[in-house]
């Protein structure tokens, strides 16, 4: 899946000269945690996230009345706090990278832009909603893991006996187990009705099936 396909493209858009009251009001309103600036030609300039504006709000200016306070804010526009130095991705970032992107950078939403044109945004609530979706996370589903070794056919393999049992495999996602190289988890989801169903024929089939945590996975390891 990529960025493009699933970004919110209804755009809350401010100039660099909005207050911060008028900011934190349109945050609270529209119900979003960050606020694109742009300027008088649609450029993206800054954003600000309803973090900086609650840190502006808790800076040693607090020790003033609340009408001083607010009557500074008011003066105070979102060019003084935005963040200038902006991560952008295009809208043919994968999903997966745009995560990787938020984590590295430790930054909460990623402005999506198509030849300098900036076309939507995509936060982490976001990211981590498609990859709940990606791995099937549902009211109606069960989950299982087979360990199995990192070799040519292991999937196929697994998925066929599913398959010869009239399983449908509903989400399947594959990771290292880091303290067996060569190892992978191999963990998917049916439906719930047929979870035992699938485990059964895993079982004959010579797998050993988890369906829970366990603390040594040894005795479910591939021979």
């Amino acid at each position: 899946m990529h960025v493009g396909r699933v970004m919110r493209t209804d755009l809350v858009t401010i100039p660099p000269e909005t207050s911060l009251i008028q900011a934190r009001d349109i945050i609270a309103d529209k119900k979003i945690a960050h606020l694109l600036v742009v300027d008088d030609n649609g450029n993206l300039i800054g954003i600000v996230s309803d973090r900086d504006l609650k840190q502006s709000w808790a800076s040693p200016a607090t020790t003033l009345s609340q009408h001083e306070l607010n009557y500074i804010l008011s003066k105070l526009t979102v060019a003084a706090i935005m963040r200038k130095k902006i991560v952008t991705i295009p809208p043919d970032t994968t999903i997966e990278r745009a995560a990787r992107i938020l984590q590295e950078n430790r930054i909460g939403s990623l402005p999506v832009t198509d030849q300098g044109r900036l076309v939507g945004i995509i936060t982490t609530t976001d990211v981590m909603e498609m990859l709940l979706q990606a791995i099937g996370i549902d009211t109606d589903s069960f989950r299982f893991t087979v360990l199995v070794e990192n070799r040519v056919g292991a999937v196929a393999e697994v998925s066929r006996i599913l398959r010869d049992s009239q399983i449908n495999i509903r989400s399947l996602v594959t990771w290292p187990e880091k303290e067996h190289p060569g190892v992978y988890h191999l963990v998917m989801r049916v439906a719930a009705a047929q979870g035992k169903k699938a485990v059964d024929a895993l079982t004959a089939a010579g797998f050993k099936v988890l369906t829970g945590y366990v603390k040594d996975i040894t005795p479910y390891l591939p021979k």
